[in-house]
């Protein structure tokens, strides 16, 4: 098996497995929402207006999941027609689900839990999604792929954040108990920047051969 197979197979499985939990805790939502359950204080909000999270939940569990395949480099080279489509639609789900996610931010009565620190948070990473896309967009459409492949990235860094986050806020709960408004902040805010970083470390690793390339041609 050559590495790019390994690749191919392993990386979006590993996607895939990390965006499970909030996939499924937004089919869980929408199964809430769609089956009637019990109006409480912790869900009033999404039951008095329920576009905005169904449109989170759906778009969000489209781009982590078929946004796993677009990092398999076989795939991508065998299939550039699919990888394209596949591509247009992470845009549109990728754009929607940030800004659903921001109005919900702004417009949704806050819990207890959530103050002005993640709030702010949360708009800086929501509009930041918006912004890499659009980026990354506008990169491929002057056939800059570098420029692209790396807005994509990032932007995928972000819109995978609530994966890191079940883990480390669950893991936080676990080993210390429940959450206040700072600490949920300070962790949720921690996780969008440890994807961030992984993010850059991979951009990066990826430029470095093609800049290898480029200085031995020059020689």
């Amino acid at each position: 098996m050559t590495s790019s197979t390994r690749a191919d197979r392993l990386v979006p499985a590993a996607i895939i497995l990390f965006s499970l939990v909030p996939v499924l805790g937004g089919a869980l939502r929408l199964g809430e929402l769609g089956g009637g359950a019990e109006i409480t204080p912790d869900n009033a909000r999404f039951f008095a207006s329920p576009v905005p999270v169904v449109v989170h939940a759906v778009t969000v569990s489209v781009y982590c999941l078929l946004g796993a395949f677009q990092f398999a480099p076989g795939l991508r080279r065998r299939r550039p027609g699919w990888h394209r489509a596949a591509g247009r639609l992470l845009v549109l789900c990728g754009l929607l689900g940030a800004l659903s996610g921001l109005w919900m931010t702004v417009f949704y009565p806050k819990p207890a839990d959530v103050g002005a620190l993640l709030t702010g948070v949360r708009l800086v990473f929501g509009t930041a999604w918006v912004v890499f896309i659009a980026l990354g967009f506008a990169a491929i459409r002057r056939r800059d792929v570098t420029a692209h492949r790396a807005w994509m990235i990032r932007g995928f860094a972000i819109g995978l954040g609530a994966g890191t986050q079940a883990v480390v806020l669950g893991s936080w709960i676990a080993a210390f108990g429940p959450l206040d408004q700072l600490s949920k902040a300070v962790l949720m805010l921690a996780s969008w920047l440890v994807n961030l970083a992984v993010a850059e470390r991979l951009v990066r690793r990826q430029a470095r051969p093609r800049t290898g390339l480029l200085m031995g041609e020059k020689r």
